[in-house]
């Protein structure tokens, strides 16, 4: 048995990993019983563990295909972004879509239906899935949004749930350089920056706002954001390149991101930014994975880990986004990371997570006796305005919450006991927001 926890650390388990290397040996584990996939772990919550049941690890299916003439590349459900871009960025291809880590497999991708920057511009994953190998307890199956839709959408940010993706056909985007061309402004309050973010969206490809959720008063919201595109050919490379990788050897004592030390960073972050600054050039891993410098950061919340909270909420809510922030900075407890982005429309996955509006994610260390009480009152805030929590992060919804915040709930669990009636692929997520079977 292998302790298996989500990058926030958070809770763990014991499972029994096992590493399949073809489709016949995913096969075979389907057919012995309860089964969790698993890729690299870069979920934050217990999507990709099972306590006491057995794991499949994906890694071992990690090909990557020729990419053709219209930019399509197919790739094993183990491959991940970064080993994805190392073999075809120096062709001029990049992938269409990127969350914050290049740690994320192309079937951990397709499970949560993963987004970036550019979700206003490029919605999320599933955009650009061209069709998909799925491996499920009634056989496997080849699908895509002309062959059994139903089943396709609902493995697109199903969690895993419905099948094992075997294999991802994907269509990247077509790049002149390794150069992110980037602006960045420095807003007072949030008003200020939701409302450039807002003005923006058809300027910029890429925009992200950090988020100072310490800040009160006339300074609530304040924040730093960032619009990029990406730069053409023969463009100035950055000016400081990154050498070398830093690294956190060992988890940090209790407490040491509090109140008083993030808000020291968080001023320290705020005042480093340029007030306004334009098409300035950065590397790819700067712009998109500056974590990614960093390894095992998640190291730094302690040894009881961290919540990252992540929701999204309708455009004409976007006082609830402020109502958030404000009750945070009441509250005491402290984000070390605040990330505000805009989506456009949502896509046609079942329990995929965007919807036209605004997403605010913040990371919040465990130890605080308020934490549970104040998450849930933030649910509340979520729920009345519309919106949705984001399952591949969570670690403590409630159940019952989770048909108000995903109303096509049903129809995925209809469309999953077509493939699954057994109940075969589970997860700790899953049992433990009643998605699947008790």
């Amino acid at each position: 048995m292998t302790r298996l926890a989500g990058w926030g650390r958070t809770p763990a388990a014991q499972s029994s990993v096992v590493a399949p290397s073809s489709e016949e040996e995913v096969a075979e584990l389907l057919a012995r019983g309860p089964l969790c996939v698993r890729g690299l772990g870069r979920s934050y919550g217990d999507a990709a563990q099972l306590a006491g049941g057995t794991v499949a690890e994906l890694t071992g299916l990690d090909e990557i295909g020729p990419v053709d003439e219209a930019g399509v590349v197919t790739l094993g459900a183990g491959a991940s972004i970064d080993a994805l871009l190392a073999s075809v960025l120096p062709e001029g291809w990049f992938v269409p879509v990127t969350p914050g880590t290049r740690q994320v497999t192309m079937g951990g991708a397709v499970a949560a239906d993963v987004h970036g920057k550019n979700h206003h511009r490029d919605g999320s994953f599933a955009s650009h899935v061209e069709s998909l190998r799925l491996a499920t307890p009634r056989g496997v199956f080849d699908v895509s949004p002309e062959a059994d839709p139903d089943l396709f959408w609902a493995t697109l940010g199903g969690m895993g749930l419905t099948g094992v993706v075997t294999r991802v056909r994907l269509r990247l985007l077509r790049v002149e350089s390794d150069v992110v061309l980037v602006d960045t402004d420095r807003f007072d309050d949030l008003d200020g920056v939701m409302a450039a973010m807002v003005e923006g969206d058809e300027r910029h490809r890429y925009s992200v706002a950090w988020v100072d959720c310490t800040a009160a008063g006339s300074r609530t919201g304040r924040a730093v954001l960032t619009r990029g595109d990406h730069a053409p050919a023969g463009a100035e490379p950055p000016r400081a390149p990154r050498t070398g990788r830093l690294g956190v050897p060992f988890v940090a004592p209790p407490g040491l991101l509090n109140r008083l030390s993030v808000r020291a960073f968080n001023e320290a972050w705020f005042r480093r930014a340029p007030r306004h600054a334009v098409e300035e050039p950065h590397s790819l891993g700067a712009f998109f994975h500056p974590l990614d410098g960093v390894a095992d950061w998640n190291r730094l919340y302690g040894p009881r880990g961290f919540v990252q909270y992540q929701f999204v909420v309708p455009e004409n809510a976007g006082e609830t986004v402020r109502a958030v922030i404000e009750r945070l900075a009441r509250s005491g407890l402290v984000s070390f990371l605040a990330v505000l982005k805009r989506f456009g429309a949502g896509d046609p996955g079942h329990l995929s997570f965007p919807m036209a509006g605004w997403t605010l994610a913040l990371d919040l260390p465990v130890g605080a006796e308020t934490l549970p009480d104040e998450l849930d009152a933030l649910d509340e805030l979520v729920l009345d305005a519309g919106g949705r929590v984001y399952l591949a992060k969570d670690a403590r919804l409630d159940p019952a919450k989770v048909a108000a915040m995903y109303p096509r709930l049903e129809e995925w669990r209809a469309v999953r006991a077509r493939v699954d009636p057994e109940g075969v692929l589970t997860s700790d997520l899953a049992r433990r927001l009643h998605l699947v079977g008790r």
